[in-house]
Order: structure tokens, then C-alpha cells, then sequence
């Protein structure tokens, strides 16, 4: 047949499969339970604003990667309105959006907003480590506020987010934090002043993590060249310049509040951003936030350049994929759209890194193939209305069913085959002889999956073929599968 089209996704895009889906459900359902627990409520925006919305907001690097699109039948509206926007880049910068619009009829102040959502970046994507140029974040932020506290209370958030993924803090995730006041401070010592320089200054060390170190020394200076033969232009620092701020974004001690001590001491006396800093760590502190599980890092910039004082980032150790989340405090953002400043803080994790990651550490939360615990199988010379009225009570009762209704009807073992392949806990069965008795066949799949897994010989096969599998009166139908489904809960009844 001829003018098929070809079947593909675009380059940096992809299909997500029944299996990925439960499993991102299940990662979602467990962070949104913790933001929901620190009182955040829901909200969505459009995928595509007005390009002036979106140019400027995030720096010169974020503009590049903006897409635009066209209403190629229309340039113009009726009104004059341009019918050119851009995809969205971010969800914060539709959140400082959102703040101008509806702040003060429709949101009171202080405001708690998570927000799950596409976002676009046409920028080099890297399947495998979880970049994309269509991806999912997952943001929490605080409008309305400028104390620390409230800085305080978005890490500890996303450190629960972490924990609630059963992640163990240093060993399993480390956020690190770090204040722009810190750097910019350093920077002014160091008696570089001019705003265009210190952005470029953090857009390097925001590379520190991707690139080597005698790359980033490079970039500091006079410029490198990179794979591909282009140049990439330098900060100019001289060599001295250099090394004083190396060994300043590479102060580590053994606590929080160490760090913070040495870092002082290469500060001028009495800075507001040291200050600062300990105030926010003193809620830390409080919070109950491990030094496992954060750490303060001078080298971290972050490179959107929104950001006014504390960032942080967060990465999974040994998943190999980069930062899986990160924010910072943005008092100036909603500005651009407000005469009224509203200051803010907030965080975003990255849904398909945090998946990648989680998969290369084989986490995986018992995902399967299905949202349903129980399968009924339509059995040979049975009227199909038996299983379909089975099926109908376990639904019933509360109880996720799948009524089995492929090629495969009356072919037990193809159904089965089916059953286990898509991980249905429990497989539901009445042939005639069933039937006749009033009794039904309930077969234990994840047991019968145990004992397959431990077959020496034969015999032990033909055991296993019927591991867990027992009949029972079909008046006890719903009670019997329920027991398998929720074993602990039988067991203590």
C-alpha cells in the first residue's frame, strides 16, 4: 500500500508507554502527597504565552532556546495582536505571570502553588540522561514573602519529595544550596562590579558539574574551543582572579554552619548575604533538614538569571544523569509584568530526569502493566457472560478487574501468559466444572511468579504450575481475592 506515512516521533521528543506512565503516576502521586502535606494547592496555565512573556525572563541562553510558533493563516488578529508566541520555557515564568494577573482580587498573599506540566527547550537533547526537548516539571513556590523561612520550608519540601521516594538522604539524593548574595559579594571583592560580567561569571560555574576542570578555568579566562571547533568566548578574568575564586567556590566542610564560617572569612566583615545564609540555616535546622541531605555549596550558581539570593540544586548519587531539580528565591521576576514587586521563592524537579535516574538505579516501585489487580479469563465452552458477570462483581466491590476479552478466549494458557506479562496480581477462573459446583478458580500470581523462580527440575515445575492456585466457593468470591490482594490485612483479622 502505497502513501503510508511514516510512523516517528521528532528528534528530542518522545511517546510515553503504558509501563513509564504507572510508574511517572506512581513518582507523581508520591510528591504531590507531600506538597499537598506542606499546604501548596494546584494550578495549571497555558503551554504557550505571549513571546514577551517569555523573552528576557530567563537570560540571554534561555531566550535561544525559546520555540516560537505561528499562526501561519492569520500574522495578525482583527485587533492587531501579534499571532506569534512562544512555548513556555519554564513554569516559573508563568507563575510571576500568573501573580501580576490575578494578585490582589483572586490570589491572597503569602500564595502556595505546585504546578506538573510540559515545558520546551529547543536546546541538544540527551535521551539518555533524561533530557528532552519536551519534559515534564514538577514546581513548588511560595509568592508574597521574602523572609528565608520560606526558603527554608522549599528545600525541607523537596528533601519530604526525596524521602517519599524512599531516596536515603546523601547516599541516595543530595540538594546543594547555596545564596547569589555569597558570590556576588566575592565577585565585587575581587573588584568586579559590572553586571554583564558577574552573569557570565555564573553562567560558567553553573558549567562546573558538565565540564572539566581545566575547561572551566578556560572559560573564567580567555576562552576555549570546544569538540566541534567553535570558540567559546571567555569571562577575561586574569589568572590570579581565577584562582581566588576556585578556591572560593571549592570551600566544603564537614557541617552547614562550618562552611558558612570559612566562607565569611574570605568576606567582607558584617555582609548582609552572611547573615543571611546563617538565618536560613538556622531554619534548616529547624525543619529537621539532615547535613546528609543538604549541603552549602559556593561553587553552585544556577544559571537562569532570575534568581536574587538562595539557589539549589539536587542530584541523585551514582544515577549518572545530572540535577534532577533545583530553584531559588526570584524577587524580581514578577516585576516585569507589575509595578507592585512581589518576591518569591520556589523549586522544580525535572519528572523524566528523576525517572531516568530512578530507572538507572533500578527503582522502580513494583511498577506493571496495568492499573488493574485482577484479571478474569474467559474460559473454553463457557458462556463468556459468567466471566463478564465475575468481573462485574469484583468491580463491584472495589476491587480493579480486567475482563479479559482478546483473541486468546478459551485458550487458558495464551490468557495466562497475558496475565503474567502484564503483572496482574490475581487471575479469576470458571469453567464448567466451576460452574456446575458454584465454586470459582483463584490463582495467586505473584506467589505462582515466587515459586517459578526457584525451579530445580521437573517435578518442581509441574508443582509450580499450580502455586497458589485454590477453589473456592464462588459465594466467597469477592472476600477470597481481596485476602490475596491484602494479605497482611487478612492476616490480622
Amino acid at each position: 500500500m502505497t502513501g503510508l506515512v511514516r510512523p516517528q516521533t521528532l528528534r528530542g521528543f518522545r511517546d510515553l508507554l503504558p509501563e513509564e506512565m504507572l510508574l511517572r503516576g506512581e513518582v507523581v502521586a508520591r510528591i504531590t502527597r507531600v506538597y499537598e502535606s506542606f499546604g501548596f494547592v494546584p494550578l495549571d496555565t497555558p503551554v504557550l504565552e505571549t513571546l514577551p512573556t517569555l523573552l528576557g525572563s530567563g537570560g540571554e541562553e534561555a531566550d535561544k532556546q525559546i520555540f516560537v510558533v505561528r499562526e501561519a493563516a492569520k500574522p495578525v488578529t482583527a485587533e492587531g495582536e501579534a499571532t506569534e508566541f512562544g512555548m513556555r520555557f519554564d513554569l516559573t515564568v508563568p507563575f510571576a505571570r500568573i501573580i501580576a494577573q490575578y494578585h490582589p482580587q483572586q490570589i491572597k498573599l503569602p500564595f502556595r502553588r505546585y504546578h506538573i506540566g510540559p515545558v520546551f527547550r529547543a536546546d541538544d537533547p540527551q535521551p539518555e540522561q533524561g533530557r528532552f526537548r519536551q519534559f515534564t516539571q514538577f514546581d513548588a513556590d511560595i509568592a508574597g514573602t521574602s523572609t528565608v523561612a520560606a526558603d527554608a520550608e522549599i528545600v525541607a519540601l523537596a528533601s519530604a519529595a526525596f524521602e517519599a521516594l524512599e531516596l536515603t538522604a546523601g547516599s541516595g539524593y543530595v540538594i546543594r544550596v547555596n545564596n547569589r548574595k555569597l558570590v556576588d559579594a566575592f565577585l565585587t571583592g575581587l573588584g568586579i562590579e559590572d553586571g554583564e560580567v558577574t552573569k557570565h561569571v555564573l553562567r560558567v560555574l553553573d558549567k562546573s558539574d558538565k565540564i572539566t576542570a581545566e575547561a572551566l578555568r578556560a572559560e573564567l579566562g580567555e576562552g576555549r574551543f570546544d569538540v566541534s571547533g567553535d570558540r567559546i568566548r571567555g569571562v577575561g578574568l586574569a589568572p590570579e582572579l581565577i584562582d581566588r575564586l576556585l578556591a572560593f567556590v571549592a570551600v566544603q566542610q564537614d557541617t552547614r554552619a562550618k562552611t558558612l564560617d570559612e566562607l565569611a572569612g574570605l568576606l567582607p566583615e558584617g555582609d548582609p548575604g552572611v547573615a543571611e545564609v546563617r538565618e536560613f540555616l538556622a531554619h534548616l535546622e529547624a525543619l529537621g533538614v539532615s547535613e546528609a541531605s543538604v549541603k552549602l555549596d559556593p561553587g553552585l550558581a544556577r544559571g537562569l538569571a532570575y534568581y536574587t539570593g538562595t539557589v539549589y540544586e539536587a542530584t541523585l548519587v551514582g544515577a549518572g544523569v545530572g540535577s534532577i531539580g533545583g530553584g531559588g528565591r526570584y524577587d524580581g521576576l514578577v516585576s516585569r509584568f507589575s509595578d507592585d514587586p512581589v518576591a518569591a521563592v520556589g523549586v522544580s524537579i525535572g519528572i523524566d530526569r528523576l525517572l531516568a535516574g530512578l530507572s538507572n538505579l533500578g527503582i522502580s516501585y513494583g511498577a506493571r502493566r496495568t492499573t488493574a489487580d485482577a484479571v478474569v479469563l474467559v474460559m473454553p465452552k463457557v458462556d463468556p457472560a459468567e466471566a463478564t458477570r465475575i468481573a462485574a462483581e469484583l468491580r463491584a466491590a472495589g476491587i480493579a478487574t480486567e475482563l479479559y476479552v482478546g483473541e486468546s478466549v478459551g485458550k487458558v494458557g495464551k490468557q495466562l501468559a497475558y496475565a503474567n506479562a502484564q503483572g496482574f496480581a490475581v487471575a479469576v477462573m470458571a469453567g464448567g466444572k466451576e460452574i456446575e459446583a458454584g465454586t470459582v478458580t483463584i490463582k495467586d500470581l505473584q506467589a505462582g511468579s515466587e515459586s517459578r523462580a526457584q525451579i530445580a527440575d521437573n517435578s518442581e515445575y509441574r508443582a509450580a504450575k499450580s502455586a497458589g492456585q485454590f477453589t473456592v466457593p464462588r459465594a466467597e468470591l469477592v472476600a477470597t481475592v481481596t485476602s490475596v490482594l491484602n494479605p497482611q490485612e487478612s492476616d490480622a483479622s
